[in-house]
Parts: structure tokens; C-alpha cells; sequence
């Protein structure tokens, strides 16, 4: 066992970086709906949200600024405060014993470090050596259903594109869209300050910056996230993000191209068994996913299931699934769970904390 091996405990000392923000709110949300195991909590943020104060499981906690001795005694630290903070400060993390989950890009590529899908790839946590990254929320929306398909005929190619709600940008940006809607009804001219282009009655096909090769760092994102989750580096995936006037959950359309044929009702029926995943695929009732209906739910939900009638071996299908909770914090604190039960095995003769 290394050294960041988590050890096995009742309950744990957890930290978390970026308290303030939408991803760290709703850490704590998650965090008190599954009944994680947690001894002490620390609370940190930049030196602008030091003293504020925030309430879990009806107890106060005061916001700490995140510095470099923040981690003394921490078992877990949940990181969302962006690239720069982690890669500066999860370092400190690590050396001070406690385990990284981190949300940013800061890792991901790191061949050092695991990029987790628990429902992909959960067997990837256990050679971590103190950091464990959080995919790209769209890759992980996709890849929760690529899965049972990969499993039963292996996937080779991927096209997608992606409808990607504003909180996906931050809490700013919902705001100005929110901003945007109000001034539109007055009258008002419209402020763009947080988007390249209006957002409202607009889609922007534009997230990140542009590549050499014309994609953008989010479409690349899925393209390299993808290859290392499913350890294949020879399924390629093209996608095209678009930035859509919807506040919360992010969508695709899918394409996927498998060695086998994979007819629509077996996909269904594997969508239908596989964790994480809800079939809403009712076609003669207008029943699909949609934000309204995935936004602030766990699961993703899958539907427009159909065979794709220009290409052999393809399937079309819709996904649509809250990326600050399964995008982003469910998927980090499911790692963290992870974590526990592994941790758990090493003494059978505790208490058993990971039902969660």
C-alpha cells in the first residue's frame, strides 16, 4: 500500500477546495443526501469567500482560504477550484497523505494519474499515487451509455455533438443569461460579457479555445478522455460542442459505430441494465430526455434510440444528464466512495460504512 493509500476508517477527514462555487455546493449536497462517512469537514476557498459561512447536516462551517498547509490529517480532499489552484495546491494535498479527486483538466491526461468513471472504469482507482481525476462532464455523460455498448461489441468510432447549458460555464454565466432574458423583456440592450456571442434566442458553437486542428479543447477533451477511460487507443471520437440558451443540463446526439451491429432494442436493453443510466425512449408519446427533465438528477437519461440508416454498424441515440451532478460532483464523490469500499476490504471487522 503506498503511501495515499486510504486507509480503512469508520469515517473519514474530508476537505474540500472550491466550497463556494456550483460544484462545491453541491459536493456538500451529495455529501449529506448518500450519508458519506465523515469524521471532520474543512471547507476552503479563495481569501474573497474566507468567513462565509455555510450549513451541512445542521452545523456551521466557517469558508477557510485554501493555502498550502490546508491539509494536515485530511483523508479525502474534493477539488474543484479550477486547473491553476490544483495543480498548485493538490500537490500539498498529496504529500500532506490525503487523497485528490479532482474535477479540473489540471490531471486528466497525466498518465500517472486515473480519469474515472465509476461506472466504467472503476477498477482504475486502485493504482492512484494521491491524485485521481474527474473526466470532462461531457465525456462523462457519454461515456456512462457507451459503455454497455463497448462491453457487448466493442466501440471504433464516435461523432457527437453536444448542447451544453450555461451552468456549464459557471455561475456568472447563468446569470447573464438570466440577465439576458430580463433586459430582452425591457427592452434593454443585451450585455455579453461571460460568452463570445449572445446566448439568448442563440447557440454558440464555440467552448474553449480553437485548436490548430479546428476543433476546440472541449471537443478534444472527449476525444483523448475517451481513448484513456476505456484503455482503447484506437477508438476515435469527433465531436462538435455547442453552447445552447438552457441553464442547467448538457445533451448529445450520438452516433456509434460498433464491430458488431448492435440492433436498437439490444442497446435498450443494455441501456436498461447498466448503472447510471434511464431509458426514456417513447417515441409515439413525444417521450424523450430533455434538461428539464435530467436537471438535477443522478442518473443519465438515454432515449432516440435508432439505427443509423448511412452507415453499417451504426446507432443513433440521445443523451441528456446534469453535468454539475454526475458531470462533476456525483462522479468525483462516487470515486470517493470507491475509495472507501476498497478501503473497507483491507478490514473486513469495521463497522461497514459503504453503503452510502
Amino acid at each position: 500500500m503506498n503511501a495515499n493509500q486510504l486507509r480503512p476508517k469508520e469515517a473519514y477527514n474530508v476537505a474540500i477546495a472550491g466550497a463556494t462555487g456550483a460544484v462545491g455546493e453541491t459536493f456538500l449536497n451529495i455529501l449529506e443526501q448518500r450519508n458519506f462517512p465523515i469524521n471532520t469537514l474543512k471547507l476552503y476557498a479563495s481569501k474573497r469567500s474566507k468567513g462565509k459561512q455555510v450549513t451541512f447536516k445542521g452545523t456551521t462551517y466557517t469558508i477557510e482560504e485554501l493555502t498550502e498547509d490546508s491539509f494536515k490529517d485530511i483523508d479525502i480532499a474534493l477539488f474543484s477550484a479550477g486547473g491553476a489552484q490544483s495543480k498548485k495546491y493538490a500537490p500539498f494535498a498529496v504529500k500532506a497523505g490525503a487523497v485528490v479527486v479532482d474535477n479540473s483538466s489540471a490531471f486528466r491526461l497525466d498518465p500517472e494519474v486515473p480519469l474515472v468513471v465509476p461506472e466504467v472504469n472503476p477498477e482504475d482507482v486502485v493504482w492512484h499515487n494521491g491524485i485521481i481525476s474527474n473526466p470532462n462532464c461531457t465525456t462523462i455523460i457519454m461515456l456512462v451509455a457507451l459503455k454497455p455498448l463497448h462491453d457487448y461489441s466493442r466501440v471504433k468510432q464516435v461523432f457527437v455533438s453536444t448542447y451544453q447549458s450555461a451552468s456549464g460555464a459557471g455561475a456568472q454565466a447563468m446569470e447573464e443569461l438570466k440577465q439576458q432574458v430580463r433586459d430582452w423583456a425591457a427592452g434593454r440592450d443585451l450585455s455579453v460579457n461571460k460568452f463570445t456571442h449572445q446566448l439568448l434566442y442563440n447557440v454558440i458553437p464555440h467552448i474553449d479555445t480553437f485548436q490548430d486542428n479546428g476543433y476546440t479543447g472541449e471537443e478534444m477533451k472527449m476525444f483523448n478522455e475517451t481513448k484513456k477511460i476505456l484503455h482503447d487507443d484506437e477508438v476515435r471520437v469527433s465531436a462538435t460542442c455547442v453552447r445552447i440558451p438552457v441553464l442547467y443540463s448538457h445533451s448529445e446526439s450520438v452516433t456509434v459505430m460498433t464491430e458488431e451491429p448492435i440492433s436498437p432494442e439490444k442497446a435498450r436493453e443494455l441501456f436498461n441494465n447498466a448503472p447510471g443510466l434511464k431509458v426514456n425512449d417513447n417515441p409515439d408519446g413525444c417521450e424523450y430526455p430533455m434538461p428539464l427533465g435530467s436537471q438535477f438528477q443522478d442518473d443519465c437519461y438515454v432515449g432516440r434510440i435508432r439505427e443509423n440508416i448511412a452507415a453499417e454498424n451504426a446507432l443513433n441515440f440521445w443523451i441528456s444528464g446534469d453535468q454539475i451532478r454526475k458531470g462533476a460532483a456525483l462522479n468525483a464523490i462516487q470515486i470517493a466512495e470507491l475509495l472507501v469500499k476498497n478501503a473497507q476490504k483491507a478490514n473486513p471487522a469495521l463497522k461497514d460504512v459503504s453503503g452510502f
